[in-house]
């Protein structure tokens, strides 16, 4: 299973080296912690959920609504337990940029100090990607994919992605610690403060968009390219997100040839080959819903509101109940934490303004 989505406003700047050296103590201190009382999979579901990890960044010294809370969290946890990995029995790679590409190499070369196989962790940071960036279309470009992983092949994503537009990042969380359907409905819990027209292509209500899709992409090339021309001369509803004249048809053969070749069997191993993107996707779930009436769906994946603080209740209540255990579970850490009293302090206070003042150290 997976949870949640993130909608938060984009801060210029990053983290000074002062405060970003305490940032990698305290979740180095905090990370051992959860593991050695309640274990790595306590742990990855904690990170999936995004109201703990954005208590967890605000105790670490981040304001609750800036977005390099993201990146900066989940860096000082990576180094906050580096050269402890093996001993600790939790690893982390990726990251921001250039990191994020080098997931797959990171994890490959942690495979030895684990108890399964690791190629399938690496099809799990790589679909987790690509269903974020290709098959839920909603305008955040991915920049940003941390994998969190344990000894025994569970695991869990923090990715973040920008809009240039609103000036907005979104952040999407995944969970691994049973069998995924990286297809169907893997948003769990999305929190964000904006939604918008989604290209959603893994909503529960597209199955028979999806089946239509792949059918359609190993047919030969030539037969589709026919249907697709005469898609060309329909007048479409404004509903749709992409007209065919945007994808020529000799970019389109192109990649048909490859779906032809490789044959994918179903929607997962399509949405998995290289080369297919979002462009390839929108055409293939356009002409599926023009030619078999096979719906998609335009639903944003978000579920509720990020408005933490409960300041306006807009556009609706926090939830109140995980909001809480969360505050509880942090404050019950932060006294066990084997860090500095004036740390600490400063510590207790971040975790105090970000719940309104209602909790004392």
């Amino acid at each position: 299973m997976k949870t949640g989505i993130a909608n938060l406003p984009l801060h210029g700047g990053k983290a000074p080296a002062w405060l970003f050296g305490r940032m990698k103590h305290l979740a180095g201190e905090l990370t051992r912690l959860i593991l050695y009382d309640f274990g790595s999979a306590e742990l990855l579901r904690h990170l999936s959920d995004p109201f703990w990890f954005q208590a967890f960044g605000c105790v670490l010294g981040f304001d609750w609504h800036s977005s390099g809370l993201t990146t900066t969290a989940c860096g000082a946890l990576k180094e906050g337990i580096r050269g402890m990995e093996q001993e600790i029995g939790f690893f982390v790679a990726g990251g921001k940029g250039r990191m994020s590409r080098r997931t797959p190499d990171e994890i490959l070369e942690y495979g030895k100090h684990i108890t399964t196989d690791p190629e399938p962790l690496v099809y799990a940071s790589r679909m987790s990607a690509k269903v974020d960036s290709a098959a839920v279309q909603d305008g955040y470009q991915l920049y940003h994919h941390v994998f969190f992983f344990d000894r025994d092949g569970r695991w869990a994503v923090v990715q973040q992605g920008l809009n240039d537009e609103n000036r907005y990042a979104r952040r999407y969380h995944w969970l691994g610690l049973d069998e995924v359907d990286f297809v169907c409905e893997p948003h769990q819990a999305v929190c964000c403060e904006k939604k918008a027209l989604t290209l959603n292509l893994v909503a529960r209500e597209g199955e028979e968009n999806r089946r239509a899709s792949a059918e359609i992409s190993i047919e030969h090339p030539d037969r589709v390219i026919g249907e697709f021309k005469k898609i060309q001369t329909l007048e479409l509803p404004a509903r749709h997100d992409v007209t065919p004249d945007l994808i020529g048809p000799e970019y389109f053969h192109r990649i048909l040839l490859r779906t032809y070749e490789e044959q994918p069997d179903g929607f997962e191993n399509l949405l998995g080959l290289r080369g297919v993107g979002p462009k390839t996707l929108r055409a293939l779930s356009l002409m599926a819903e023009l030619i078999y009436g096979a719906k998609r769906s335009f639903r944003d994946p978000a579920h509720f509101s990020f408005a933490h603080g409960g300041k306006d209740g807009h556009p609706y209540p926090v939830d109140r109940e995980t909001y809480d255990r969360s505050i509880i579970f942090l404050e019950e850490l932060l006294h066990s934490a084997k860090i500095g009293h004036s740390e600490k302090k400063r510590a207790f206070e971040r975790l105090k303004a970000f719940c309104g003042g209602k909790n004392e150290p």
